[in-house]
């Protein structure tokens, strides 16, 4: 049980580690964090600092959600488990959280969207990418990376509630989905209220 838990801590501790923050403080001198939207995540990246740096971070975020899932398979093969949940599903959820209320940043992080994608990814890499074009189309069409944030974060659970992807069709994969998008939905409150009252800022616009 110890073992497990600091697996879990382990993970939390991998997402937050503040990529943003920490790459604009070394490179640029600056916290993106005082910058555009206020927050430590690759689109304000993208805004403040540049393409480069945008996507620098949202790699490395991606890459944090990644190998913590994947490490409950390399320690234990995943088959683990607290009250019934699956250790990856555990992990999954603690990097997400980790880099939304990240230790290392004063609890002040980013929305959670790579890490979360990373996660995925781990999980599934067409449920991936499937998120992932759903997100560039809204984007796309819209202007609004909040909304493709936000929709994105839904396909995932409704992949799998739908049986598209066989391999994932499960209750247990289900309801992870459901407890990830609720935790994205939640980070991304504030921008649910801009979008319904309109004045929610668009891509490309400073």
């Amino acid at each position: 049980m110890t073992a497990i838990i600091s697996s879990i801590i382990l993970a939390y501790l991998i997402g937050s580690v503040p990529t943003a923050v920490w790459y604009g403080k070394i490179f640029y001198k600056i916290d993106v964090r005082e910058f555009g939207s206020g927050n430590s995540g690759a689109t304000n990246s993208l805004r403040v600092l540049g393409k480069q740096a945008g996507l620098i971070v949202f790699i490395i975020d991606f890459l944090k959600g990644f190998f913590a899932y994947k490490l409950a398979n390399i320690f234990f093969e995943n088959k683990e488990e607290i009250f019934g949940i699956e250790l990856g599903f555990l992990m999954g959820i603690a990097v997400v959280i980790g880099h939304i209320f990240p230790i290392f940043a004063q609890f002040k992080g980013g929305k959670g969207i790579a890490t979360s994608l990373g996660v995925i990814a781990a999980i599934h890499p067409i449920a991936a990418l499937v998120c992932l074009s759903v997100f560039i189309a809204i984007v796309f069409f819209t202007r609004y990376v909040s909304l493709g944030s936000i929709v994105g974060s839904c396909i995932f659970p409704i992949l799998v509630w739908s049986g598209f992807l066989k391999e994932i069709s499960t209750k247990e994969y289900l309801i992870f989905g459901i407890i990830l998008s609720i935790i994205l939905l939640l980070s991304h409150h504030e921008n649910v209220k801009r979008l319904m009252s309109g004045t929610e800022s668009k891509f490309g616009r400073k």
